[in-house]
This record gives C-alpha cells, sequence and structure tokens, in this order.
C-alpha cells in the first residue's frame, strides 16, 4: 500500500477523537476490527473528497464474495461430485457466506441436501454466544442497528493471530440462517495451538502455507472428517481456504516454535 502511495495507520491510531480516547485508556490496546471501522468512518466523515466501504458484514458484500461459492459449484459439477459438509472460518462473516451462500440457496429451494459448519474463535463466538438482537457493527456506534449474533459491539476481545476472526458480530444473513438452524458453529480456544497444528499438518500434506484464518477451516474439517469416520460414515467436505499465510510467518513461529 505504501509502494502506491498510501499512508498506514495501524488501529487505534492518533488520526482520530475514538482512537485516541482509546489509546489515553491503554496505549498498549490491541484494537479490534470493530474500532477500525469506527475509526474509518469517523476519518471519511471529518475528511474531504474520501470513500469509506465497509467490507465485511453487510449484505453486498456478501453478495460479492459468492463468486467463491459459485465457482466451487462449477468445479464439483466438473468431477460429478457435491459436498455433504461445507465448512468456513467465520469472524464477520464474508468468506464463510462467500463459500456457502450459493449452497445454502439450493438447500432451501430443496434441490440439494448439504450442512455448513462455521469455525470460530474463542476470543469471539459470536454465533455460539452472542444474542441475535440489534447492535452496532462498530464500537463507535457509527453504523445503522443491523440484527445479528453479537456479543456486543463495546466488547474487548482477546488478540488472537487469526485476527480477521475477531469480531463482535456475524453478518445479518449468517445470523438470520443461525437462528434457523441452518449453520452450525464451533469455536476454539484462544492460545491457537490446535489451528495452527492443523495448518503444519496441511502444510506437510499439500505444501501450501495458509493463513491463520483458514487453519480454523482446516482444523474443523480434520475433527469432522474423523468424527465421520469413527462413525463409519463416507462424507465429502468442502473447505474453503481464504488466503496464504506467507505474511504470518512471526504468528507460526511464536505458535509453533521449530528446533533451533
Amino acid at each position: 500500500m505504501r509502494l502506491l502511495g498510501a499512508t498506514v495507520y495501524a488501529s487505534p491510531s492518533r488520526e482520530t477523537k475514538l482512537g485516541r480516547e482509546i489509546l489515553a485508556r491503554d496505549p498498549s490496546h490491541p484494537g479490534s476490527l470493530g474500532i477500525a471501522v469506527s475509526e474509518g468512518l469517523e476519518y471519511t466523515k471529518e475528511g474531504e473528497g474520501r470513500v469509506y466501504c465497509l467490507g465485511s458484514v453487510l449484505n453486498h458484500v456478501l453478495m460479492h464474495q459468492t463468486i467463491i461459492g459459485l465457482e466451487t459449484m462449477k468445479q464439483f459439477e466438473l468431477v460429478d461430485d457435491k459436498p455433504d459438509l461445507i465448512v468456513g472460518c467465520l469472524g464477520g462473516g464474508s468468506n464463510f457466506g462467500g463459500i456457502a451462500l450459493p449452497f445454502m440457496g439450493e438447500v432451501l429451494k430443496k434441490r440439494r441436501e448439504c450442512e455448513f459448519l462455521a469455525s470460530q474463535s474463542m476470543a469471539a463466538p459470536n454465533l455460539m454466544r452472542g444474542e441475535y438482537r440489534y447492535d452496532f457493527g462498530d464500537v463507535g456506534e457509527h453504523t445503522p442497528l443491523l440484527k445479528m449474533y453479537t456479543l456486543g459491539h463495546k466488547t474487548e476481545m482477546p488478540p488472537i493471530k487469526a485476527d480477521g476472526l475477531r469480531y463482535h458480530a456475524a453478518a445479518p444473513i449468517i445470523s438470520l440462517l443461525r437462528h434457523y438452524g441452518m449453520v452450525k458453529a464451533v469455536a476454539y480456544p484462544v492460545d491457537e495451538k490446535a489451528v495452527f497444528e492443523a495448518a503444519k499438518t496441511f502444510l506437510q500434506s499439500e505444501g501450501w502455507l495458509i493463513a491463520p484464518e483458514s487453519s480454523y477451516a482446516v482444523r474443523a474439517t480434520i475433527d469432522k472428517a474423523l468424527e465421520y469416520e469413527k462413525r463409519g460414515e463416507e462424507k465429502v467436505i468442502c473447505m474453503n481456504i481464504s488466503g496464504h499465510g506467507f505474511l504470518d510467518i512471526p504468528a507460526y513461529r511464536e505458535r509453533i516454535p521449530t528446533p533451533s
């Protein structure tokens, strides 16, 4: 971003009123997606000629992301197969919605049978421990009220390496599907040992270093595969890998120490 001429500030920053207030209370505050959204909106409102587009939980974002699921459906058609379970990590829900919603549409129309599992962190288990109610999408209360499973927009969440999953609420569309029992969820401990071990297994098996967020999908997939195997069931599991982990090597080094 800097090479392209942008100026980048870590959130919470001293560029906004909210950021300064948070840093005054805690100079080492780890920040959160909800704080960053608030700062972006405040910065846009106070400036001239700036545009801000929220990129996580809103309906238009999930619709944009569905290209992931639509392409996946085509790939399954090419190999004449179909998934019994869709697994994806979930913080706000754009990644999970992208893979799941096209398949979900066919399930709702009774054109296919498929289950859906969201893999979360216990740092922000909004689908598992949140309340289904109206809440703001950001800490500073700039967004419209959205009906979501929410932990509360003022909730302090412990830092994790898969920081994209550290959000207080799930997207309204995903929350509604969860409310009607169409989406199940699982959450893994804040120490992230289990998910990073899953990522290590994936790297050793597939030769691909994935993002910490994606590691949650791999962990949940491995756990479900072992569960099906124990029951003697043969299932096709589709898991969504949402990014590479080359920028997260320090996180891997910390969570999975290697011999010196």
